[in-house]
Formats: C-alpha cells, structure tokens, sequence
C-alpha cells in the first residue's frame, strides 16, 4: 500500500526555468538608462588578453604607430606589394600566428609603436583586420631590432649600414656595435666602408648592380689603384658584377700594374729628384769600390720572403701579408685549391708552416 511521501526527504525542486540571471540581480543604474550597456569594466582593462592565460593581448590595430627609426626602409623586399598581398592572404585563411612586440608611445600616452612585426602589421591591414595579438615589450631598443631582423636575414646591406652609421654619429664605436648585434668586427667594418663609397660603385651598389658586401670592398680595394680603369669597367651595364668577375679584374689591374713599371721609360726624368731613372739607378750604385765596401753578405738566417700556409676550414691557404687586416684578430687568406681571398678571425686559422718564397 503506497504512502504519501514525507516532505522532509521529497527531493528538492530545480531552479524555475525563467530564474534571472545574476547579472539581472544587480541594483540598476538608477534610472540612467545605462542597464543596456552590460558590463563597463572591459573598457577601463586596457588591451584584451588572450583566454589563455599568459598568452599575448589582442592589440586594436588604431592603437599602433610603426617606428619611423626601424632599420627596414621601404624598398625593403619584405614590403614590396607582392610580398604584403601574399602575407595578407595567409592572414585571412589562418590569421596572425606569431605575436607582434610592441612598447608604450612616449610621445602620444595610450598609443604603441612596433618593436618587431610591421611586416604582419601591414598584412593584418591588408586583411581588414582590427586587433593583431602581440606583446608589450618596453625594454626593446634599436640594437634588438636589427639583432631580429638580422637572424631572419630580412635587411639589406645599405640598411644595415645606415644604423651602424647612425651608432657611429652618437659616438658608439665599432667594438660595441659588434657586440650590440652579435656580429663580427669585421661585419661592422664592411658594412661601415658602404656609407662613403666612390661614386660609380656608390651607384651600382645603391642601383642593386651588386648586393654581396665582400664585392662591394673587393671593388673599393681595385679602386683605390686603378680609379679610371674600375670606373670604365663599371659603365659597361652588361658587365656582371661577382666575386668571380671582380677576382678577374684585380688579376688584370695587377698584372697591368707590373707590366707598366717594366715598360717603363728609363729616361723619364723624376718630377721629385729631378733625374732619370737610369741616373737614379747609376747614383744608388756608386763607384765600384765603394759599392763593394758598401755590399753585405746576405743574412742566411733571415728570410727574403716569407709564406705563412695555415688551413682553414680543412683546406690549405696561405696568409696575405701585404694586405691590411680588416680589424684586430682577423687577417686576408687565399686557398690554395681555388685562389679564392677573404678574411677570417685568426682564432679559426691552424699554423702549418713558414716557408721562403
């Protein structure tokens, strides 16, 4: 025989379906009208963080300024049109993946300028996007932005030059640039030679002729001793401009060089001593007697000429001693197999032998 049940075991009710949220609890904004407006705090927190906690800000795109001081110029290949549209592109299909960095405007309170991502900034833009994710990051300055952009290989040689160019103008020296940006001495000392280059190489560097900054100092170098005729192989617009062909081209001038002083007039008259060369040579010869007293026996213990070989990576080279080092620790070799020049920190060098050449 059932039984009512007993009241004080009955299972409890369930919330009424038309309950009011407890948002709808809260007193009202006192007949203002304000009631439709939801929650204000979210206007007064500043950027929207990511759900994920420690995750990056969700940027208003309006709020960002880019630095007019960032060592990437306009006619860097990364903001050509073709590269931002197809950055724009992937933006719209999957969206920024990679936080941008930037830091308080201190000339225009509640603005930020870029530290690194105009690139992604200009894309998001490109796509019509309004927030961009990012961080703020105010201990950034330029030295990090070139330090970024260098490990992507994203700047030229001629915006690289001009920041060191502006270190130099504050006074910063060379050593410390190299620090700043995690890079050679000797990088720093070719890249500073690109900001008073000669003319006709000024302009087939700045024209994109030659990009490759060893090319650009190798052709400095050939300058220096035969200005007309590097000018002359310049103006030749057909000529490329290589390693190669600028290694064929010292060969050349070199060769020119010797064969010129062995053609030479001997009686072309010194402009300085007044004599000819053959009364020079006649004078720095003397009498026969007192040349003989003035002959020495040759030093059998000092070399005529001395050949440092050394290898470097596993491949035999030999010093360039007539040829100044482009910084203190670094010095010119030439492979033995392939004749190729360049420079090297000597703590990369292995001594093989001194020889007499």
């Amino acid at each position: 025989m059932s039984t009512a049940p007993n009241k004080k075991t009955a299972p409890k009710s369930k919330t009424p379906a038309k309950a009011a949220p407890e948002a709808e609890t809260k007193p009202q904004a006192g007949g203002l009208g304000l009631e439709g407006m939801g929650d204000l705090s979210a206007l007064l927190a500043g950027p929207t963080a990511a759900a994920n906690g420690g995750g990056p800000l969700y940027l208003d795109m309006d709020l960002i300024d880019e630095d007019p001081h960032q060592p990437r110029t306009e006619d860097n290949p990364g903001f050509s049109d073709e590269s931002l549209d197809e950055l724009a592109a992937s933006i719209r299909l999957r969206g920024v993946k990679t936080p941008i960095s930037v830091r308080d405007n201190p000339d225009a309170p509640g603005r930020y300028l870029i530290n690194h991502g105009a690139r992604r900034f200009r894309g998001s833009k490109r796509a019509d996007k309004t927030t961009i994710p990012g961080f703020i990051d105010n201990d950034y300055n330029e030295a990090d932005q070139v330090v970024e952009n260098l490990q992507r290989n994203e700047l030229t040689a001629r915006e690289i030059a001009d920041y060191i160019g502006r270190e130099l103008a504050k006074g910063v020296k060379k050593g410390e640039i190299a620090k700043a940006i995690s890079k050679s001495p000797a990088f720093v000392t070719q890249h500073a030679a690109l900001l008073d280059l000669p003319d006709p190489i000024a302009e087939a560097f700045n024209s994109g002729r030659v990009k490759d900054v060893t090319v650009v100092n190798e052709l400095v170098t050939a300058f220096k001793k035969k200005p007309q005729e590097v000018t002359a192989w310049l103006e030749d617009e057909n000529q490329e401009i290589t390693r190669g062909s600028v290694k064929l081209l010292r060969e050349f001038l070199d060769d020119k060089r010797k064969h010129e002083a062995d053609d030479r007039d001997p009686n072309t008259v010194d402009v300085l001593t007044g004599k000819t060369d053959a009364e020079a040579g006649d004078g720095e010869q003397g009498s026969g007697s007192d040349s003989k007293k003035e002959e020495k026996e040759p030093d059998p213990d000092k070399l005529k000429k001395a050949i440092v070989q050394v290898q470097h990576n596993d491949r035999p080279a030999r010093l360039i001693l007539n040829r100044r080092p482009p910084a203190e620790g670094f010095a010119w070799l030439k492979y033995e197999d392939d004749g190729q020049e360049f420079e090297a920190n000597l703590s990369s060098v292995t001594l093989v032998a001194l020889l007499e050449g």
